[in-house]
């Protein structure tokens, strides 16, 4: 059971806070969007539909970095990303592509935060994944242009043991 209790990771906020999670976030703002846009760490409310882009991290601690906004915010931000001058045709595999660059860039920044060694997987875009352990997330709600955007690094559920089955409580 010890070796059980051993695997069960430090929660993400005794690791980051929101502070520097914003301090990575407007750094790759400044880089990968531009020189002059900002995001602003003022919530607006959640749209109905958004959607999220993410990585996965996995060493010492375990969990995900996830950039969830809407529709035309993310269309937008690919525009940023690619340097795009309207008119110009956004593709859905661009705005996939452009998204999940930008969680990539922030998940590498989150990774070199914490303790390691780790390993960041490659990015993934969809509905937003649930926050499976709410003491295990670390939260910046923000906008951008105005616009809902939130970065969110959440913890996982460590793994059952695959010998005996079990589950960490």
């Amino acid at each position: 059971m010890s070796e059980l209790l051993s695997r069960v990771q430090e929660p993400i906020p005794n690791l980051l806070d929101p502070a520097i999670v914003q301090s990575i976030a407007d750094d790759v703002w400044t880089s990968l969007v531009g020189d002059g846009e900002v995001l602003v760490p003022l919530p607006v409310p959640a749209p109905e539909v958004t959607v999220s882009a993410w990585v996965q991290i996995t060493g010492p601690w375990c969990g995900a970095v996830v950039v969830t906004c809407d529709e035309p915010t993310a269309k937008a931000l690919t525009e940023c990303l690619l340097r795009a001058r309207p008119p110009v045709v956004i593709e859905p595999e661009d705005v996939a592509d452009a998204l999940g660059e930008l969680a990539n860039v922030l998940g590498g920044n989150v990774k070199a935060a914490l303790p390691g060694p780790s390993t960041l997987g490659l990015p993934e875009t969809g509905p937003t994944p649930p926050a499976t352990r709410p003491d295990d997330l670390c939260r910046v709600d923000a906008q951008w242009r105005g616009q809902y955007l939130t970065i969110t690094v959440q913890g996982a559920v460590p793994a059952p043991h695959a010998e005996r089955n079990e589950v960490p409580l």
